[in-house]
């Protein structure tokens, strides 16, 4: 049988972890975290909360990681805590919701950048350019998995260096005459804060999603044990620190009411010192987009890989490119649901509430998982294990417990249509497991 390539390195799959999360939330989201919490202190604490999960799943995951270091990262995971129910059912949910809806999203926020070059290009047109941009990068991937590194680094290391350009800026031109940072928390703390606080999270957790994305490629990562826990925590630090400077950025170059009410926050940033430094930034936010859009139509495939691989899910979609070795009708379906959901939602906050909700639920599971594999395989060889255990996962499994349930009551519909489509998976299941115990049988 036809295997996957070894090729992914440390720095590979790091970059792979950054890029997954640095994508298009960081420049669109602060205008509706803003609005929730107009409030300099409480604004860079939800991003805090936001890197506190991030960095304590990431710690959470590594253990996962190094425990089970084969292709489909969480998809292993929950398959071995909870049956293969649980598993399909995550495979079904990335396919369904989360990894394309995530596609669906980012492939908006790239054709609405992109209007900053193309001004008359209008609605259909956006859509058209989101449509394509999804189709063009899963068949480049396909080419193979050296060339998706290439793309990953390259298009990863240029969005830092844009981020790097807009927190220099920050800091260099800001007038404390002019804009002052309130960033006491006991000052005219917001009305209803904690569900406030608690909405914020679904454009911050959005904008952090992603850096578990190095345990999808595990298969194909050279020695992996050692490399795919450290590419996710490495991934979480990066992305904290870097997400902290640029929103510090922003609020050194605009007033609050300023970045709650612009959809193009880096732009008008950067705009407001640099002549032409909106479409500077448009720019490079179109690279950091254009990049994460490669990495996502890359690594989730490899999710409805094992499954098929593993007898529940479509046994076409484990089909291996015969001279590139890449999944190609797992990447290929993936595409184009994203193309569907893209023609379904059709704006970015509804994709992001609907992506969110389901895919923090389930990394909530995977995270509890850690606590089972220590009662169910307390001898079993671990490189890596969780650093302040048991408080590091109960910290990660309760944050996102928190946001789950607020969400669900908060935004319903979202909510509901992703439990819906949850639901709709279970006699899929029940389905490809009869059909798996018949080929058995004869």
């Amino acid at each position: 049988m036809p295997q996957l390539q070894k090729k992914l390195t440390l720095y590979g799959l790091t970059m792979i972890a950054i890029g997954s999360c640095i994508g298009s939330g960081i420049f669109v989201t602060p205008a509706k975290i803003v609005a929730y919490l107009p409030h300099h202190g409480w604004v860079l604490l939800v991003w805090v909360i936001g890197g506190l999960i991030a960095l304590t799943g990431a710690l959470t995951f590594a253990e996962l990681g190094a425990l089970f270091p084969k292709a489909g990262g969480v998809y292993v995971f929950l398959k071995e805590a909870y049956g293969n129910l649980v598993g399909f059912l995550y495979g079904w949910v990335i396919l369904l919701v989360i990894n394309t809806g995530a596609l669906a999203a980012l492939s908006l926020a790239f054709a609405d950048y992109m209007t900053f070059f193309l001004p008359n290009i209008g609605q259909t047109g956006k859509l058209a350019l989101a449509i394509g941009t999804i189709a063009i990068l899963t068949l480049v991937n396909l080419i193979g998995v050296n060339i998706s590194q290439l793309l990953s680094n390259t298009f990863t290391g240029l969005k830092l260096l844009a981020i790097l350009a807009i927190i220099g800026l920050g800091l260099y031109f800001y007038e404390p005459t002019e804009l002052s940072l309130e960033l006491s928390l006991s000052k005219d703390p917001p009305d209803q804060l904690v569900s406030h606080l608690l909405l914020a999270l679904i454009g911050v957790l959005f904008s952090f999603g992603g850096w578990h994305h190095a345990s999808y490629l595990a298969g194909e990562a050279v020695d992996a044990p050692r490399t795919v826990p450290k590419a996710m925590v490495l991934g979480a630090v990066v992305v904290t620190v870097t997400y902290l400077l640029v929103n510090i950025a922003y609020m050194l170059l605009l007033p609050l009411e300023s970045i709650a009410g612009t959809e193009h926050v880096a732009g008008d940033a950067v705009g407001s010192v640099i002549h032409y430094g909106g479409q500077i930034v448009s720019v490079a936010i179109a690279i950091s987009i254009f990049g994460t859009i490669g990495i996502y139509t890359m690594s989730a495939p490899r999710i409805y890989f094992a499954m098929a691989r593993d007898g529940i899910f479509f046994p076409q979609l484990a089909r291996l490119h015969p001279r590139y070795r890449t999944p190609v009708w797992a990447m290929l379906v993936q595409g184009g649901w994203s193309i569907v959901l893209l023609l379904f939602w059709g704006t970015f906050h509804d994709l992001i509430t609907y992506v969110t909700f389901a895919d923090v639920a389930f990394m909530m599971l995977g995270g509890i998982s850690v606590l089972v594999f220590r009662a169910k395989r307390p001898h079993a060889e671990r490189s890596y294990k969780v650093w302040g255990y048991p408080l590091v996962p109960l910290v990660f499994i309760g944050i996102s417990a928190a946001f789950v349930l607020n969400t669900l009551w908060q935004e319903p519909l979202h909510a509901l249509v992703a439990l819906g489509v949850l639901c709709l998976g279970i006699p899929v299941y029940i389905w490809f497991e009869r059909k798996g115990r018949g080929h058995k049988k004869t």
